[in-house]
Order: C-alpha cells, then sequence, then structure tokens
C-alpha cells in the first residue's frame, strides 16, 4: 500500500522559484571582474535565469546538452546556474586552475555545447579554441566588450543574450534523477573524472547543509561563499541560499585578505566559506587592521585540514567558530561536519578544540565507515585506535563516473574515497593519512604520479618519488626525492625547470632533494611512509 500524499518531483527550479516567490527583496551583493559592485535581489536573479534560459532555447541548446562555465563566484554565474539546470541541461562547472590538457579533455569528454566565461579568462579559452571543436557557442559573462571581441570574433555577450529575451519562461518538468550538473575531479590519477549530480542528489544536499546540526542555515545569514563555484558547486551554497533565502555577497576574483575583510565589514557578514589558506590570508591581513570581524559568527572549512591555530585565533580573537568539514568532489561534497553535542557543553576549551580538530560526523542522509582491506576484514568498529579506509554512501554520493559505464562502489554498495582514517564511537572521523600518496596544496590535490612521471622522462633520472611537506600557508606542498642515474649531472634548478609548460605551474615541487637510495618494499613499491616522516618538515627548516 502507498501513502496518499501529493508527489511533487525535487527540481532544482523549485529552489529559485521559492527564493523569487518569497525573499524575493533579499539583496544580493555581487563583485565584478572589474571590481565594480552590482547589487540585486533574489527576484531580479530568477528573472535574469528565465531571460538566460529562453536564450539558451533560441540558440538551439536542447535538454540534457552541457552548458559549462568557468566564472568566479558573481551573480550571473547563479543566475545561469539556474537557467542551465531549470531547463533540464546540464550545468558543467570548469576549474580554470587545471593544466590547459587537462581543461581540453574535460571539455571534450563532457561534449559541452556552450562555453561560458568571465573575461579574466579570456585568453584562456581562446588558447583551447582549436582543441575543443564541439563547443557551438561562446558566452562571455559581461557586458559587450570591444578587446574580448577582436579576440574572439564570434563570441557572444551575456547581457546582450539577456537583454534580447523576456522574462516569461516555465520551468520545464521532468524526473528528478535527471542530470543537473557536472564536476570534474582534479585529475590526480590519470584524467579527470566527471561526477554527474542529479537534480534531486541536489536538492537532498542543499536540505542537509541547511540543517542546524550542519552549516545552520537560514534566512537570517549574510552568507560570503569564499570556496569557488567551480569547486565543487562551492558547496552548494548557491542553491542552499535559494532554498532558505539568505543573503549571498559573491565575491568575485579578489580572494586575498584585504579584501575579504572589507567585505566582511561592509556587508555584515555572518558565516564564511573556503579553504584554510584563504583564512590564513584574512587572518594575516586582520591582524594588522583595525577589523574586529563582528558580524561574522562561524566560519566553515573544508578542502584540506584545517590547521588548529586558525581555529583557536578565530575564536579567542574573533569569538567566531569555526567548523570543520569533509567531503569530496564525489560526495558533493557534504560527507562529515564537525559541530559539537550537547555532552561536550561542559568540556573546557582546550577539550572542545580537540573534537573540533576532526573532520565531524555524517549528518543525515550519508553515512561512512573504515575497512581493513589488506587483511580482509570487511569493517572496523568504531574506536579512535582502528585506522582503515574510508568508505561512504548515501543519497547524494557518486555511483559511477560520467562516460564511465563501471560501477565505482564495492560489492555491497559503498563507495572507498582513498582516504585513510578513524572514526570514534560518536562518529567523528580524522583523517590520518592518504591511500594513493596524493598531496593537497591549498585545497587542490596534486598527483604523486604525476610528478614523479615527468621527472623520469629526463634522461639523468633513475628513480624519484613524489611525497608531501608541511607547508605554513599551503598545508602541504609537494617535494621529489630522486636518485640520480650513475652518470646523472641534473641540478635541483635544471630538474625544476624540466617541468615548466609540462604541468600547471602551482604543481611544480617547491624542492628537489637528490640521495643515493629510495627505500623498496618486498613488493617493489616506493617506502613513501619512510621518505614522508624524513623529509616532512623540510620546508620549514
Amino acid at each position: 500500500m502507498l501513502g496518499n500524499m501529493m508527489f511533487k518531483p525535487l527540481l532544482i527550479s523549485s529552489l529559485i522559484e521559492h527564493a523569487a516567490q518569497y525573499h524575493y527583496d533579499t539583496k544580493i551583493i555581487s563583485k565584478n571582474v572589474n571590481g565594480s559592485f552590482v547589487e540585486t535581489t533574489w527576484l531580479d536573479i530568477s528573472n535574469n535565469a528565465k531571460k538566460y534560459a529562453n536564450a539558451l532555447k533560441a540558440l538551439n541548446i536542447q535538454p540534457s546538452d552541457r552548458v559549462a562555465t568557468m566564472a568566479w563566484n558573481n551573480h550571473r554565474h547563479v543566475e545561469a546556474w539556474y537557467a542551465i539546470t531549470g531547463s533540464g541541461m546540464v550545468c558543467h562547472t570548469i576549474n580554470p586552475r587545471l593544466f590547459p590538457e587537462q581543461l581540453t579533455f574535460i571539455i571534450n569528454d563532457a561534449d559541452d555545447k556552450v562555453l561560458m566565461f568571465d573575461q579574466t579568462f579570456a585568453p584562456l579559452i581562446a588558447s583551447l579554441r582549436t582543441a575543443i571543436p564541439h563547443v557551438k557557442h561562446f558566452v562571455c559573462m559581461s557586458e559587450y566588450d570591444a578587446t574580448i571581441a577582436e579576440l574572439m570574433p564570434d563570441v557572444k555577450f551575456y547581457d546582450d543574450l539577456i537583454a534580447a529575451q523576456t522574462a516569461t519562461f516555465i520551468w520545464s518538468k521532468f524526473d528528478e534523477n535527471t542530470a543537473a550538473a557536472l564536476c570534474y575531479t582534479s585529475g590526480t590519477t590519470g584524467n579527470p573524472k566527471g561526477v554527474l549530480y542529479s537534480h534531486r542528489s541536489t536538492v537532498l544536499h542543499s536540505f542537509s547543509i541547511c540543517l542546524p546540526d550542519s552549516i545552520n542555515l537560514s534566512s537570517n545569514e549574510i552568507v560570503l561563499p569564499v570556496v569557488p563555484m567551480f569547486h565543487v558547486n562551492a558547496w552548494s551554497i548557491p542553491y542552499a541560499a535559494a532554498m532558505v533565502g539568505f543573503s549571498l555577497v559573491l565575491p568575485g576574483p579578489d580572494l586575498d585578505g584585504k579584501s575579504l575583510v572589507e567585505l566582511i565589514d561592509q556587508y555584515n557578514i555572518t558565516v564564511a566559506l573556503g579553504v584554510p589558506t584563504i583564512w590564513q590570508g584574512l587572518l594575516a591581513y586582520a591582524r594588522t587592521s583595525k577589523t574586529e570581524l563582528k558580524s561574522l559568527t562561524r566560519t566553515i572549512v573544508g578542502g584540506a585540514t584545517c590547521p588548529p591555530t586558525i581555529i583557536s585565533e578565530f575564536k579567542e580573537r574573533y569569538n567566531c567558530e569555526t567548523v570543520h568539514a569533509w567531503g569530496m568532489t564525489e560526495t558533493s561534497p557534504l560527507g562529515t561536519i564537525n559541530n559539537l553535542k550537547a555532552k561536550h557543553s561542559g568540556l573546557s576549551e582546550e577539550e572542545k578544540l580537540n573534537v573540533r580538530l576532526s573532520q565531524g560526523r555524517p549528518p543525515f542522509g550519508v553515512s561512512i565507515r573504515i575497512v581493513d582491506q589488506e587483511n580482509g576484514i570487511h569493517s572496523l568498529r568504531d574506536n579512535e585506535q582502528s585506522v582503515g579506509h574510508l568508505q561512504i554512501q548515501g543519497h547524494w554520493i557518486v555511483e559511477r563516473y560520467f562516460n564511465q559505464d563501471k560501477h565505482t562502489l564495492t560489492t555491497d554498495g559503498w563507495f572507498d574515497t582513498g582516504d585513510i582514517a578513524s572514526i570514534d564511537r560518536d562518529g567523528y572521523m580524522s583523517l590520518s593519512d592518504r591511500a594513493k600518496d596524493l598531496i593537497k596544496s591549498g585545497g587542490e590535490w596534486i598527483s604523486s604520479v604525476e610528478l614523479e612521471n615527468i621527472a623520469l622522462e629526463h634522461p639523468d633520472v633513475a628513480m624519484a618519488a613524489a611525497i608531501a611537506a608541511i607547508h605554513p600557508k599551503w598545508d602541504e606542498r609537494p617535494i621529489l626525492i630522486v636518485k640520480k642515474k650513475a652518470e646523472g649531472q641534473i641540478t635541483e634548478d635544471g630538474l625544476l625547470d624540466f617541468y615548466q609548460n609540462k604541468i600547471a605551474k602551482w604543481q611544480i615541487p617547491d624542492r628537489i632533494v637528490f640521495v643515493d637510495n629510495i627505500p623498496i618494499s618486498g613488493t617493489g613499491k616506493m617506502v613513501k611512509k619512510d621518505l614522508r616522516e624524513k623529509y616532512r618538515h623540510i620546508l620549514s627548516l
């Protein structure tokens, strides 16, 4: 027997419709690429989204077609998101920080029909043109710009497109499992892999992050998403914003400490979200300014492990709570978030800090476990002494990668994250290592395998091991341990120069260390654990 309740599919368009009707005059503040500010509202965002939906229809873009965006956090980007998904198309956000060869692969793999971009990225897009033949339309997300029109004669301009349309548009109705958004991983092992979110998974994820025991979002908040919209959809904040109707302050391209402090103080930001390196820059500037960050009640930190000093300084100097979270592209991204329980209220501040240092516990909708794959033990009990491979399942967790038929899950339906972790009896998860020796710098993954393969292309290099070293600003930076060939004459500067134009500059190792031998295990693998123990502090010496 089924229940007798009305059924409405969970569609992203319902979020913007809700915001336009019940939060129509709530402000959205947006900083443009040129530094100017635009003040708009949820009703304006909705109207422009409908105009752009009409524009996409006029360009003959069909349901399920991929429309790519390479843009900063701004009002046009939000409008485009809702226009694309509300029309039944797929919004493909592209991380411009990837290497050009990876960008070319991603755009072609997604088979994007439209590529939208901020003015900042016009030269990059122009350089990729011949390598991405399936893109039919290029849209600069600005008013008419003569310089860009000269660079790309067939370019269209967002403001011109919506000016030619009306705001009369009825959002499409379709199955809630229809694809809505496409994000690619950072290509840490081989080519990047696409994760295709559905309308259902996105709406459920938005519900989850708004919950009081999660990020705790409501219409009373003024939120600054510093995490880019091209980084796992800005952790779904633009969706949650429409769901509960809070005010957004969109920072554009200026993510330095001074710019962020000024935004927080000028617009009375209550919640801000970003990776640890962002908060390190903000705190460094805040110490030298007269700011008191009075409005800021909490910062949400993800993308990398948060140093205890950040948590302590926000709390002690600015009375601002720092909430540690964990997730990945494959988890939409929220997997765990660290909020204290009632049982922790009697703890000292030092004891509370120790709890907050973990990555937190899963919200309703996802479950986590750790397993001992090496010894064939299926699942480990939740206790701080058990360390294993972290696995996750839930309503917004990937099942298979885009354009790949093979399931990514274990035989019993769990996704292996590639992380090593422990879980205590209360469900708080603590990351301890990375199963595949990935290096995470400033919230972005760097592949050790890719770094090693490039080094081995040099004729003087016999062996190379890329490992993570502790860095005061970026959390981790790659260093390379190298064994030369007997006749090898390569120097540190020479090998670092060898990386130029082979990989993105920010992925190039900070140091090269030449050694006589690299330890090898019984199975012929390099023992990176020993190398990390020996060299992990080398950048701070």
